[in-house]
């Protein structure tokens, strides 16, 4: 899929496999396909994305497993999912910021997901995706953000010149006895500083 968009990949770092709970910055329906090019995860998803033309169904076709984030009660069904995907050696992968910004730094993470690594004792590997495109270090091409559409998205991309991901696999970290929220800080101040963004 990235080849047909016209997206390079540059990919650093070595996954850690199975029974593994994956964490991304996000900036885009793109990070999808740019982690799963370099190793096959099951995600977390928003929903709606399940209505995607094509795009849905190639996310529930790979066992993505849905959140409905408008309701916070489903974030502990979500939880008790990803544990038990996680028991039976799936490789999770989830994006804690909740929402998509434009890839020059990070949002707020939310820990709530990360309790299910921490209750299954399983480690944590973060994830750095940056875009960049023959115009911008940091592509504003790839970003999905605001009010942009589907269709919009896919213009902006394939028309972008030179477009590449950089997928930077950093070392995984350990959960078990951890409390969520300091991992959480934990592994989003390493996502930064793979980002070499100082704030």
């Amino acid at each position: 899929m990235l080849r047909i968009l016209g997206i390079g990949l540059d990919a650093s770092g070595t996954p850690r496999g199975p029974a593994t709970l994956v964490i991304a910055n996000h900036v885009s329906w793109l990070d999808i396909l740019a982690i799963n090019a370099v190793y096959p995860c099951r995600f977390v998803s928003k929903s709606d994305v399940r209505h995607w033309p094509l795009i849905g169904w190639l996310v529930a076709c790979g066992g993505t497993l849905f959140i409905e984030r408008e309701r916070k009660r489903d974030a502990l069904r979500v939880v008790h999912q990803v544990a038990d995907a996680l028991k039976k050696g799936d490789t999770i992968a989830l994006f804690p910021e909740g929402t998509t910004s434009e890839g020059h730094g990070l949002l707020t993470f939310h820990a709530n997901l990360l309790q299910a690594a921490v209750s299954t004792g399983v480690p944590v590997q973060p994830v750095a995706l940056r875009f960049s495109d023959a115009l911008e270090p940091v592509s504003q091409a790839a970003a999905y953000v605001g009010d942009t559409h589907l269709i919009r998205s896919l213009w902006m991309i394939v028309t972008a010149r030179a477009m590449r991901v950089r997928v930077d696999w950093l070392p995984a970290v350990e959960s078990h006895g951890a409390d969520r929220r300091e991992l959480s800080d934990h592994l989003r101040e390493a996502i930064l500083q793979s980002l070499g963004v100082t704030k």
